[in-house]
C-alpha cells in the first residue's frame, strides 16, 4: 500500500486519517421501519457495539422519488410487491421532530449522530440539528445542486462512490472543491444489496487514494464482516456498515444488514487489525527480544578448548541459545586463540578469545 500523507479530518472531535483509529459508522439507515422506538434501539445497539457514529437517512419522499419510479430488484424481493418505490420510501420517512429527538438521544448515549440527506430541505434540517459532517450517498454523486447545498454548510463531507466511474468521482470532487470544501473523505462502495464478493474490488480504494490524494474508506454491502475488516487492513480510514436489530424484520435493507452481535464482532475485529498493523518499522517486538535469546543460536565449543588453542572449525559448532557470539561471525573468529579454558558446549563470548 502506498503511503500518502494527507492532513487529518476532524469529525466531532475524532480525527480521521491514516495515523488514527478507523472511524466506524454503524449505518442504521431506514432499518427503524418508521418507528422512533426502534430507531432508539438501533442507537443503543451501535453504542454497545463500540461504533464511533450511528447514521440514519433523512428525506422527504415527494422530493426524492417520482410516483412512477420502480423499485430496485433487491427491494422488490424484500418488500410488498404491490407497493411502489414512492410508497415504500414514504412509509420509512421520519418527521423533523423525530430527527431532533434521535440526535439528542444519540448525544446522551455518547455516540456521534449522522444522517444522510437526500434533498435540500433535509440538508437544512441536519444543519440546524448540527450534525458534524455530511454524507453524500452514491446515488447523489452526480446531483450537483444537492452537493452544492451540502458544501454550503461548511462541514466535512463523506462522499460515497458506488456506481461511479473514476471520471464521475473526479467531476464531483472538482465541483466540491471549486465551491470551497476541502475536507472530503471518499468511500469506495459497491451498490448492490448484498454485494457479491467478485464485485467488491477493494483495490479501487488505492486507485482513489492515489488519484485524488484523499482519505479513503469503504462502505460495505457484502454479507458478513470479512470484507470491511480486509478494507481496514488495506488502509480504509472510515468503515460504514448497515445493521439491524433483526434481519427477519420487514423492510428493504434488513436482509443485507448485520445484527447487533455481528456489528460488535466487526468493531472488535477492526480494532484488532489496527493493533496488528503497527508502525511499519521493521524491528523486533518486546516479546521477540525475550524469545530471541532462546530461539537464535551462538557459536559454541564442540570440544574442550584450552587457553592458547586456535579456534578451528573442528572445535566449533553452532547451537542455541543466542546469548553468545552471533554465528554470522563464524569465519571471523576462526583462527583466533582462546584466552581461557572453554568447556564443551559452552557458549563462546567475545572476552573469551584473543
Amino acid at each position: 500500500m502506498v503511503q500518502i500523507m494527507i492532513n487529518s479530518i476532524q469529525i466531532a472531535g475524532k480525527r480521521i486519517g491514516s495515523q488514527y483509529p478507523c472511524f466506524i459508522i454503524a449505518e442504521a439507515g431506514v432499518n427503524h421501519n418508521g418507528n422512533v422506538d426502534l430507531a432508539k434501539q438501533l442507537i443503543d445497539a451501535a453504542v454497545a457495539a463500540g461504533a464511533d457514529a450511528v447514521k440514519f437517512q433523512t428525506f422527504h419522499a415527494e422530493s426524492v422519488v417520482s410516483t412512477t419510479a420502480e423499485k430496485a430488484e433487491y427491494q422488490k424481493s424484500t418488500t410488498k410487491s404491490t407497493e411502489s418505490q414512492y410508497d415504500m420510501i414514504k412509509n420509512l420517512e421520519l418527521s423533523d421532530s423525530i430527527f431532533w429527538e434521535l440526535s439528542e438521544y444519540a448525544d446522551s448515549q455518547g455516540i456521534i449522530f449522522l444522517s444522510t440527506p437526500f434533498d435540500e430541505q433535509s440538508v437544512d434540517l441536519l444543519d440546524q440539528i448540527d450534525v458534524p459532517a455530511f454524507k453524500i450517498p452514491s446515488g447523489e454523486i452526480t446531483n450537483f445542486p444537492l452537493i452544492k447545498k451540502i458544501v454550503e454548510m461548511a462541514k466535512p463531507i463523506i462522499l460515497s462512490t458506488g456506481m461511479a466511474t473514476l471520471g464521475e468521482v473526479e467531476d464531483a470532487i472538482e465541483y466540491i472543491k471549486a465551491h470551497g470544501a476541502q475536507d472530503v473523505i471518499l468511500l469506495h462502495c459497491t451498490t448492490s444489496y448484498p454485494a457479491p464478493l467478485h464485485s467488491v474490488n477493494l483495490r479501487a480504494m488505492e486507485t482513489l487514494r492515489c488519484a485524488f490524494k484523499a482519505h479513503v474508506g469503504y462502505s460495505d454491502h457484502t454479507e458478513g464482516i470479512t470484507i470491511p475488516i480486509a478494507a481496514v487492513a488495506m488502509g480504509a480510514v472510515v468503515i460504514e456498515k448497515h445493521f439491524t436489530l433483526d434481519r427477519s424484520l420487514p423492510g428493504p435493507d434488513h436482509q443485507a444488514s448485520l445484527e447487533p452481535q455481528e456489528l460488535q464482532a466487526m468493531v472488535k475485529a477492526v480494532r484488532d487489525v489496527e493493533r496488528a498493523l503497527g508502525s511499519g518499522i521493521k524491528s523486533p517486538s518486546v516479546e521477540e527480544e525475550a524469545i530471541k535469546r532462546v530461539a537464535r543460536r551462538s557459536i559454541v565449543a564442540k570440544t574442550d578448548i584450552h587457553p592458547g588453542d586456535r579456534l578451528t572449525e573442528s572445535v566449533l559448532t553452532i547451537k542455541r541459545p543466542g546469548t553468545g557470539i552471533n554465528p554470522k561471525y563464524f569465519q571471523f573468529i576462526t583462527g583466533k586463540k582462546a584466552k581461557i579454558q572453554i568447556r564443551k558446549d559452552q557458549v563462546i563470548m567475545w572476552d573469551m578469545i584473543e
